[in-house]
């Protein structure tokens, strides 16, 4: 007796950009294409301190699997990778070190602040820990909780890569980017 074939439904689908396709061939903008590689090939940097990198582990897991959508290679070097995933408590003394990591980290780089205590110091008002790491990196993405759900993780990836898919090409070189990165006193 032969079993019907399952299909795995959690698979994500790449979305072709837009162009002009026909028998043999598809056209677009390089913009596009680029943008379209960028955005299923995200290498991610996990920058865990508490609970929160639990929760980043269980979302790299066989039940969540964050290669779904292209972040397979967990890198633990800030030169390879272009995305920086912050999780937990960020004590003030640990903030130089975290810009020093997201300065080593090539252009173009995307950072998420994952958890309360990321995203805004949580529950530790206190003068040891920081009230939140975009006091001294810029963040693209915060994701809310405490600890977030792997499913929000998931999420928080998953908006990280529609900017990374929508960003131009030209976004790094603007006189506006140039003013965020000199605001946190980047050149």
């Amino acid at each position: 007796m032969s079993r019907p074939v399952q299909f795995n439904t959690n698979v994500k689908v790449v979305e072709m950009p837009e162009g002009y396709s026909g028998e043999g061939f598809f056209a677009t903008s390089f913009d596009k294409v680029i943008g379209m590689a960028r955005k299923n090939s995200i290498w991610p940097l996990p920058f865990a301190t508490s609970c929160c990198g639990i929760e980043f582990m269980a979302t790299m897991a066989a039940h969540y699997d964050l290669a779904r959508f292209g972040s397979e290679r967990i890198g633990f070097t800030p030169r390879q990778c272009d995305l920086l995933m912050v999780m937990g408590t960020i004590a003030k003394k640990m903030g130089p070190v975290l810009r020093q990591v997201y300065l080593q980290m090539a252009e173009p780089r995307w950072v998420i602040a994952v958890g309360a205590c990321a995203s805004s110091g949580g529950i530790f008002d206190t003068y040891s820990v920081l009230q939140g790491i975009d006091q001294v990196i810029p963040v693209d993405v915060y994701v809310p909780g405490c600890p977030p759900r792997p499913e929000a993780i998931l999420d928080g990836v998953m908006r990280i890569q529609d900017l990374v898919g929508q960003e131009s090409l030209r976004r790094r070189h603007s006189d506006r980017y140039k003013d965020l990165m000199n605001s946190y006193g980047i050149q």
